[in-house]
């Protein structure tokens, strides 16, 4: 990519002036970038170069240009100050671009077995039930329009944070015949309903006729921790309720340490499970501030430990990902983290947040053993490749639980409110 966009450019300039290319002598110079380099042209990213890297080419390598007669010899870039980069041909400048530069950031790899504690924003919205009335069966919810993945906030005004608080205000709406006035968030927008309770003529209760639910608990796995601030991000997808299949509002929530006591192994057409629970210490780990298509996000009370996996690793770009072999590090027995053997299939450099970033293949004869491949609870293990952390398992394949999706580490880091990058300047 890098090249063709050279080849486009230099055959731009030599149509209007460098007729006499053949006699350019070759520039000799290399020229060090100071730290690891993302080169940008307008928003979109170009080239993702290592510390230390030489953008010149081996001296006697030959591009063609635009025009198949004209060629150049050799090109160099250089930065400034302001980490501003200049595309040269020879000495004749040819493009200046935008220049990201890579911070020194390292983050502690996860690994780890952990429990989930979600608690939502208001009372979600699960489902609806018929009472049985005088006058037949009805369902209150469903006459004032209040949907499955709806989002209860306020009932009169007040505050509902649970299903605790719901109660109360049914009870008083039935005993005074008056209806309730119901705040609910639906697809990101508030609107107010009204919803009067019916009483259920074989226990004299009122009921509105919704199944709610406040909270939900599952088990996953740490991707990274930002030794620094604590930052961390796990999971790497997003927390769906298991039965609107809507993403979970969060209000709050916590981490806790979990040990995994089987597996379930997959096979195709069945996705495989982590069985596992919490452990009996219920020591929280850390709180939960953001559930989000990358993952769960929060900080931790304090470090913890992943065995031999403690000491920080660099990051790599999505452009910097290659097929090839890599590992992850995860839970099959007990707390243990132990690395396993996995192939990148494929990595798309990606120049915005997007999910599913990578293709990845279980190799490991263990972990297939054992596992049969990715199984639910493994999402979120952290993928390294050449010492760096390259991003997390994410999804299995139904037919294939061999294989699966990864979101690139970047995107993750990002969600956390870690800022990967030292400095942006346009290009003048």
């Amino acid at each position: 990519m890098f090249k063709d966009l050279l080849r486009r450019m230099i055959g731009v300039i030599l149509l209007g002036s460098l007729v006499g290319i053949g006699f350019l002598s070759p520039v000799r110079d290399y020229v060090k970038l100071p730290d690891s380099v993302t080169i940008f042209e307008g928003q979109n990213s170009v080239q993702s170069l290592p510390a230390g890297t030489s953008i010149q080419q081996e001296e006697n390598e030959i591009y063609t240009t635009a025009m198949e007669s004209e060629k150049i010899v050799s090109i160099k870039a250089k930065t400034n100050g302001d980490h501003m980069a200049t595309l040269e041909a020879a000495s004749f400048p040819i493009k200046k671009m935008d220049v990201k530069v890579l911070s020194d950031l390292k983050v502690v790899p996860g690994g780890q077995s952990i429990g989930v504690k979600l608690n939502t924003l208001g009372v979600l919205i699960v489902g609806h039930h018929l009472v049985n009335t005088n006058t037949g069966k009805q369902s209150p919810g469903e006459i004032a329009d209040i949907q499955v993945g709806d989002i209860i906030t306020k009932i009169n005004g007040k505050d509902i944070k649970k299903m605790g608080d719901v109660s109360p205000f049914v009870k008083e709406s039935g005993e005074t015949n008056k209806p309730m006035d119901v705040t609910i968030i639906r697809d990101g927008k508030s609107m107010h309903k009204t919803l009067k309770p019916l009483q259920d003529k074989n226990d004299q209760s009122y009921r509105i006729g919704l199944y709610i639910r406040d909270s939900a608990a599952g088990v996953g796995t740490l991707t990274f921790y930002d030794p620094a601030s604590y930052k961390y991000g796990a999971l790497g997808h997003v927390i769906s309720d298991m039965d609107t299949k809507k993403p979970i509002k969060v209000n709050n929530g916590e981490i806790l340490g979990s040990t995994v006591t089987s597996i379930e192994k997959g096979s195709n057409g069945h996705p495989g499970e982590k069985l596992a629970r919490f452990s009996n210490d219920q020591r929280v780990l850390g709180n939960i501030s953001k559930n989000s298509p990358f993952g769960i996000f929060g900080k931790l009370n304090d470090k913890i430990s992943n065995g031999s996996w403690n000491k920080p690793l660099p990051i790599a770009l999505s452009d910097q990902v290659k097929e090839g072999p890599a590992k992850i590090l995860t839970v099959v027995d007990g707390s243990k983290v132990r690395e396993f053997d996995v192939e990148v299939i494929s990595s798309v450099p990606q120049k915005f947040p997007a999910t599913k970033g990578m293709v990845i293949k279980i190799t490991d004869p263990e972990l297939l053993k054992i596992t049969g491949g990715i199984v639910q609870g493994m999402s979120g293990s952290p993928i390294i490749q050449d010492g760096r952390i390259i991003g997390a398992v994410t999804h299995v394949f139904v037919n294939d639980p061999t294989s699966g999706y990864g979101v690139h580490i970047e995107w993750m880091l990002d969600e956390a409110g870690i800022n990967i990058y030292e400095e942006r300047k346009q290009a003048s």
